[in-house]
């Protein structure tokens, strides 16, 4: 059974979804667990099926791990789930943003961009035919939504907690935001969509407690 708030719709042309995939305590991946962490429900690969076309954006470590397992996907013990992702992206159109790729890339459809990504990202979202989706690409990623370009930021959370073996931990590298909700879902197994509009925070509201001196205390 599942559950869902009232949303904002597929993403438009030019809109910029920041994508994450994480465990419960805030993991990209864990060490012997499979992708998705075994856990996919029919219900959240349909889901992922009926998303709109995009333009997928990726920054240089996203871009070479993904495409290296992309390259590798035939030979990988993974789900076919996984094999079928990995070659729908390879038809997908893409750019990399990077100083330190050079062309030609072994990717299929995608284009290289050594230019300032924040402002190739501003123009991108004025001059694009498709919504924008940031896979992964943390460093890129905090670039963006501290430029204000991010327009949702989605992250959909598995049901499990991967404390010792869990790696990628994603919230010790990202600034403070806060966050309005655009839209929530609860797919068949347990699995958790959110979906924000991000607002960077030059500092923390702050309180008149000072936790220095309590912690001293």
């Amino acid at each position: 059974m599942t559950a869902a708030h009232a949303g904002a719709g597929r993403p438009g042309p030019g809109e910029l979804v920041a994508d994450l995939i994480l465990s419960l305590d805030g993991c990209a991946a864990g060490e012997g667990w499979p992708g998705w962490w075994g856990l996919q429900s029919q219900e959240y690969l349909d889901w992922l099926d009926a998303q709109p076309e995009s333009l997928t954006l990726l920054g240089a470590t996203t871009y070479r791990l993904m495409s290296e397992m992309a390259r590798r996907a035939g030979t990988l013990d993974i789900s076919a789930e996984e094999k079928e992702s990995f070659a729908q992206m390879a038809q997908a159109p893409k750019i990399v943003f990077s100083s330190t790729l050079a062309e030609p890339l072994d990717w299929p459809h995608t284009t290289l961009v050594a230019t300032d990504a924040v402002e190739a990202v501003r123009e991108l979202k004025r001059t694009a035919t498709l919504p924008l989706v940031l896979t992964g690409s943390l460093r890129l990623g905090q670039s963006l939504m501290k430029a204000g370009l991010v327009d949702r930021f989605r992250v959909v959370l598995f049901p499990v907690i991967t404390g010792r073996t869990g790696l990628e931990r994603i919230w010790e590298q990202f600034e403070d935001y806060s966050l309005e909700l655009l839209a929530a879902r609860t797919f068949a197994g347990g699995l958790q969509l959110l979906e924000y509009a991000p607002t960077h925070l030059e500092q923390p509201p702050g309180t008149g407690w000072d936790r220095t001196a309590a912690d001293g205390a």
